[in-house]
């Protein structure tokens, strides 16, 4: 159903430094996932199927591959003539001369447009995470408490959240009497030892409420401008302030919700989707994931003759995709790849458009779009020689290449 009295406010700003150098030319939501995404499909999709059908999606850094993205993949899903949108709203300087100071300050800025729409009320939403959810769900939460703010969360081990969640302390009424930001300690659940309360990125606000407290914020020289930092903590005491228990759309056992901002978080979600039973569902027709597929024919597997196998083996292989004389076993490749006889390509995601030569072998590895791989080539064998080519290698030795590489670079 339609929420025509919510807009729902997308920050896909950031950086992304942890994720270079995925992250070199584009915006952090818009790197591929799972073969056929990009991570800022997740939490439109979430916006759609939950009728939240006005969205800003508020850009700063390298926002070209996601503008186009949007525009040719998400657009079509409106009706613009039944108020139905999703704009790309870039920094305007209406207020100030700065690029965005914070997540607040992002908001702040575009306040403007914001009241132009006249919602009831607002919900932020980050560009950069994994799951499924029923905003609709939190937002009857929200009403229901008589609240001015709500704060999506989720129960996190406290080695995971220190330094990394803001932790929430709740009574019984899951109203928010406590708030840290990324603490060292994290205060733990009474009765559970072994969780804490962990700020998922996700606020609804009462639209006038919201107006008023950004305009403080805003005045403050001492604040950094960030909901998690300065605005939430500061409302506690003064106002209704609730948490809303994360309710999971995916239907599984354990509850899903992934920051993959690291290159290391980014491969085992990936790897997640090629085992036997994923943790994420991406098959689930209740809850569908939409994205931009662009047009191209279906995947090709040839070649069966002796020591020649055209073959993949628990994985997930995209449009446009050859598969011809070479093995192919628990990874991804994005659209219109090629794998050249006697190659083999192990553990590993492929963007769109690479080519693997023939002969070469690739393992533990992530591969941006657009890379030409020359016959009989290493990859994830030799760390040292990875390096010294200019790839990166991750803690957990995962090797990521650049856009862009051909065979100049493996010389």
């Amino acid at each position: 159903m339609f929420q025509t009295n919510v807009l729902a406010i997308i920050l896909a700003g950031g950086r992304g430094a942890r994720l270079e150098p995925l992250t070199r030319d584009r915006a952090k939501p818009a790197v591929p996932f799972g073969g056929a995404y990009r991570i800022i499909d997740f939490t439109l999709s979430n916006c759609y199927n939950s009728g939240f059908r006005k969205i800003l999606l508020l850009t700063q850094y390298k926002a070209m591959s996601l503008d186009r993205h949007i525009s040719i993949g998400w657009y079509r899903y409106f009706c613009r003539e039944m108020g139905e949108y999703v704009d790309i709203v870039p920094p305007q300087q209406y207020v100030d001369e700065s690029w965005y100071l914070g997540t607040a300050d992002a908001v702040y800025q575009n306040i403007f447009a914001i009241e132009n729409e006249q919602p009831e009320y607002v919900i932020i939403l980050g560009g950069d995470h994994i799951y499924k959810m029923n905003y609709a769900k939190m937002l009857n939460f929200h009403i229901e408490s008589r609240a001015e703010a709500t704060v999506a969360a989720i129960p996190v081990a406290p080695e995971i959240a220190a330094g990394q969640f803001g932790v929430m302390e709740v009574n019984q009424d899951f109203r928010i009497i406590g708030f840290e930001e990324k603490p060292e300690y994290p205060k733990l659940i009474p009765g559970q030892q072994n969780r804490c309360l962990g700020s998922m990125g996700i606020y609804i606000f009462n639209a006038k409420f919201l107006y008023d407290e950004l305009c403080r914020d805003a005045v403050d020289k001492e604040s950094k401008h960030d909901f998690g930092t300065n605005i939430i903590p500061s409302l506690i005491g003064n106002y209704r302030i609730f948490a809303y228990s994360f309710m999971d759309e995916n239907r599984k056992m354990e509850a899903y919700w992934r920051d993959v901002g690291t290159l290391d978080a980014f491969y085992d979600a990936s790897m997640d989707l090629v085992s036997v039973d994923p943790h994420l569902n991406l098959y689930d027709e209740n809850w569908p994931i939409y994205t931009f597929h662009p047009n191209l024919p279906p995947p090709k597997f040839v070649f069966a003759d002796g020591d020649r196998t055209g073959l993949a083996i628990d994985s997930i292989v995209c449009p446009g995709s050859i598969v011809s004389g070479g093995v192919v076993a628990k990874s991804i490749l994005g659209h219109s790849c090629r794998i050249n006889s006697f190659s083999r390509v192990d553990h590993s995601i492929l963007f769109p458009n690479v080519n693997v030569g023939r002969g070469a072998k690739i393992r533990n590895a992530i591969i941006d779009k657009d890379v030409n791989i020359p016959p009989d080539e290493r990859i994830g064998y030799d760390h040292d020689c990875d390096r010294r080519r200019g790839f990166t290698v991750t803690e957990n030795g995962i090797t990521v290449v650049a856009k862009l590489v051909g065979p100049a670079h493996f010389t």
